[in-house]
């Protein structure tokens, strides 16, 4: 190490560090992680459980590009639900809940087993710099490493903050101290840092809690996965998770603590997350609301520790108590640990480009919270996309990025580098303009091929991804060249109360109907004879199936992405200087300046820039 020069250095060992160290080490790349405890490697820092709304279809694209998170989550799950099944399968998000110890266990040893990837426990509280671009790190026992490129992945831990009620201490995470010297470092280089707010909620010991007076929410009856590999399984045995609601009696015993409440007193003034708010924060903002919905959640299989989502708090700890306890199955709660809130240094990202390197410092990449999103998928995608950008610059190879239409994970990274945030980011379907194109069943289709140029995803997996297409197309044009007699189909359309037909029809004309399903079909000698020869599954009758009824829509939006991605392939030149171009608008001249967008396509995206804006951009360009 002290005479090593390593390729990358990632800073930080969460959801983020742990996919970059993964992605780089495993793209070629000499690297080294260096982590404040190795012990808590991939540490799920809140709620044990990935994936979720929009959050699933990432940790898929993540496995499809060959990341770990999809592989660790199987491998520890307690529990797996599709969510949003009674919608359309854009919407279908895959979730969850995981063993909290074997998840961080399961990840250290599939790093340990990773090849060209070193681990040191140590603080890095500075940056070394040789001009304008970063050559290693300096740590808190003054060890100065050397390297090409640094990928920061701080998490909540640079100068973090724990608030619990009037008591105020420093900790990146509770039993954990903060961070300190690297963003007085950068911001020493002309970096623009901020504050920003997130909390968790109290654990408790199972063992005291009454789930007869709850409601049982068990997984699904026939749970799926979140990897592609066949190296996983599908869960055999689950673990419930089970709801109850706070009352009246608990928001106003709750109100008692308010003056006391860091969130209200002033003391926090940093943006926290809109779309998990503090239970003070739910019951201050919907007043009228006579309860709120809080899920008890196991810590994994074999422990008694509970995790109670929708009860994030920053309130005293006698607040915590007496308020919990008058919730219905909790009235003899014991606590492990009560909630808090933690402040931390982020970076605005439009700070940074496409790759995730900043655009002030060169090979020095920014990933995760320090981006100021929040949420362990959102983070490992960061990683993920900043280890194997840092490894092929190194390499001298082109960056890898993805466009809105290619991922979800090309919409996360766009928001946040063209339009920035103000709030900790949360990824959701409704951010992603074509949806219909980036669902969670499709991930591999869509990113296993580019990741096997790149040399991540094996050949087994691009074989099996080859594989699924072909079945995928062979059971389509079957339905297309197939036709079927009235007195065979008949029978079932009138069980399912759709017309009837009097003579013979294309089987995938009658497959399109929105009342019928594949099931609804299968028992047809046609069909049935198809699916047995060639060996069709699950994974592929799914996937035909969304083809043949949502075949409009998804040409559509392919029609639409096309469009937009002919300005994708509009270059702005890096020096181009837009205070020349006399014609846009002065709020334009400023943000394009500022964010310096990469495409013609970026650049219309960026808040303060109008399509006359682009107009006269194009014509200046010679378009």
């Amino acid at each position: 190490m002290f005479s090593t020069k390593y390729d990358v250095i990632v800073v930080g060992g969460g959801h983020a560090g742990s996919e970059a160290a993964a992605a780089s080490a495993n793209l070629g790349a000499k690297t080294l992680l260096i982590t404040m405890s190795l012990q808590n490697i991939a540490q799920m820092s809140c709620n044990p459980a990935m994936g979720g709304i929009a959050k699933g279809q990432i940790v898929r694209e993540i496995d499809a590009l060959g990341g770990y998170s999809g592989i660790v989550t199987d491998k520890t799950a307690i529990q797996f639900k599709m969510l949003n099944k009674s919608k359309g399968p854009a919407m279908w998000s895959p979730r969850a809940q995981s063993d909290r110890m074997r998840f961080a266990e399961c990840w250290r040893l599939m790093l340990e087993q990773t090849e060209n990837l070193d681990f040191y426990q140590d603080m890095v509280n500075g940056l070394l710099f040789d001009g304008g671009k970063v050559v290693g790190v300096r740590t808190a026992l003054g060890i100065e490493i050397k390297s090409t490129s640094v990928i920061i992945t701080a998490g909540t831990f640079l100068n973090g903050l724990i608030h619990i009620g009037d008591k105020t201490f420093g900790g990146g995470r509770a039993g954990e101290r903060a961070s300190t010297g690297i963003t007085e470092d950068l911001v020493k280089k002309g970096f623009e840092a901020g504050r920003m707010k997130t909390g968790t909620p109290p654990r408790v010991d199972g063992r005291s809690l009454d789930y007869s007076k709850m409601i049982e929410q068990p997984g699904d009856d026939n749970p799926e996965k979140f990897s592609f590999s066949p190296n996983t399984k599908p869960l055999a045995i689950q673990r419930s998770c089970y709801m109850t609601y706070t009352s009246l009696d608990v928001h106003d015993l709750l109100r008692t603590g308010f003056d006391r409440s860091p969130m209200f007193n002033g003391r926090i003034q940093s943006i926290g997350p809109r779309y998990c708010p503090s239970i003070e924060d739910k019951i201050d903002r919907f007043s009228t609301k006579e309860r709120h919905q809080l899920f008890v959640e196991p810590e994994g299989w074999d422990t008694c520790e509970v995790y109670v989502n929708g009860f994030s708090t920053s309130l005293p700890e006698d607040v915590q108590d007496k308020a919990l306890r008058k919730v219905v199955g909790f009235e003899n709660v014991k606590f492990f640990r009560f909630g808090y809130a933690i402040e931390y240094d982020y970076f605005p990202p439009t700070q940074l480009t496409h790759t995730l390197e900043t655009k002030l410092i060169k090979n020095l990449y920014f990933a995760g919270q320090i981006n100021g999103t929040t949420g362990y998928e959102e983070a490992a995608a960061q990683g993920l996309m900043a280890g194997i950008n840092a490894a092929l610059k190194i390499q001298e190879k082109e960056p890898f990025i993805l466009k809105r239409s290619d991922a979800y994970i090309g919409v996360l990274i766009d928001d946040l580098i063209t339009k920035g945030t103000e709030e900790p980011y949360r990824m959701f379907t409704s951010r992603a303009e074509y949806r219909t194109l980036l669902r969670q069943d499709n991930a591999d289709l869509r990113l296993t091929p580019l990741s096997f140029e790149l040399g991540l995803a094996s050949k087994e997996r691009m074989k099996r991804v080859e594989e699924k297409q072909e079945k995928t197309d062979l059971y389509v044009k079957f339905l297309q060249d197939t036709s079927v007699k009235p007195e065979d189909i008949n029978p079932i359309l009138e069980g399912r109360e759709t017309a009837l037909i009097d003579q013979s029809m294309k089987l995938f004309k009658i497959a399109s109907r929105p009342q019928l399903s594949f099931s609804d079909l299968e028992n047809l000698v046609t069909i049935k004879k198809f699916v047995d020869t060639n060996n069709i599954d699950t994974e592929i009758r799914e996937q035909t199936e969304i083809h043949v009824k949502y075949a409009g829509y998804i040409e559509k939006e392919k029609n639409q992405a096309d469009k937009v991605n002919r300005l994708e392939n509009v270059i702005i030149p890096e020096s181009f200087d837009y205070r020349k171009v006399k014609s846009i608008s002065i709020e334009a001249r400023q943000k394009l300046t500022k964010i310096k967008p990469r495409t013609i396509s970026q650049a219309g995206r960026i808040s303060g820039v109008s399509p006359s804006d682009i107009s006269v951009l194009l014509v200046y360009m010679g378009r």
